[in-house]
């Protein structure tokens, strides 16, 4: 009996596809990636790596917490608080906030929070740093200051001192606006920082906002006593770049003159 020939199977001489299509795809991942960092949005990539490393147990920036520790090892209890915080690494600005924490925070004169902009250290005016119409600082004011002195001594990010009152006009008559008194102790915590604990001037400013930017509405005293405040603001690093950046500026011409006549001027 003739056997019959067994045609050659052609499945083998087609497996290349297989390889080439994973090849392809991976390029397109790849070039897709490419593109999404071409116009990478600053903000979302730091919270991206910020999951991304407290999920790995790493470094965590700012005061989020890891169940895993700095080796990468589960633990039952979460790792403690490492990183930096608005560009301030932690191990600055711990002794500070724990400061604030047990003593002038405690009793609702002074706290650190983190902002867009960078860290803020707000402090209550007339029942910590100052007396009522004035913008002389008071000797308590003065051991507080010393320590956010010790931090911004660590650091070389630029600070800005901001003055704050509630809608109520100054109790001196020194001071015949809201927007002097406030511009007033912001300047004498700055002189504070830069006369006495020698600080380098060239990184600080001040600014008076008078009561045009109050963190609770003006109805009551305890209000008005959480609106009269000095905020000090560390600013996060690519703020001060920005501020230090040189300013592109151009001249503006008057636009009833015709271009020639702009280009003469």
């Amino acid at each position: 009996m003739r056997r019959r020939r067994e045609e050659p199977s052609h499945g083998g001489l087609e497996r290349w596809l297989l390889t080439y299509a994973d090849m392809i795809t991976l390029l397109m991942a790849f070039f897709i990636m490419m593109y999404s960092m071409s116009i990478l949005n600053l903000a979302k990539f730091r919270q991206v790596a910020l999951s991304i490393r407290s999920g790995f147990g790493g470094i965590v920036r700012g005061q989020g917490k890891s169940v895993l520790g700095s080796s990468g090892i589960f633990g039952s209890k979460p790792s403690p608080i490492e990183g930096d915080t608005a560009g301030v690494s932690w191990r600055i600005l711990r002794p500070l906030v724990e400061y604030v924490e047990s003593g002038v925070g405690a009793q609702g004169l002074a706290e650190v929070s983190e902002e867009k902009r960078g860290i803020v250290i707000t402090l209550a005016s007339e029942k910590l740093l100052f007396n009522p119409g004035s913008a002389v600082l008071t000797p308590r004011a003065r051991a507080v200051v010393d320590k956010i002195a010790d931090v911004l001594k660590q650091i070389d990010n630029l600070v800005q001192i901001e003055g704050h009152t509630c809608d109520l006009p100054p109790r001196s008559p020194k001071y015949k606006t809201n927007w002097e008194l406030s511009t007033a102790r912001a300047t004498a915590v700055l002189r504070y920082l830069v006369e006495v604990k020698g600080l380098d001037e060239k990184r600080f400013s001040a600014a008076g906002y008078g009561s045009v930017r109050p963190v609770v509405q003006n109805t009551s005293n305890l209000n008005r006593s959480r609106n009269r405040r000095v905020e000090i603001v560390i600013l996060r690093p690519e703020v001060s770049a920005e501020m230090m950046s040189s300013p592109d500026r151009r001249r503006i011409s008057d636009p009833n003159k015709s271009t020639i006549q702009r280009r003469l001027d």
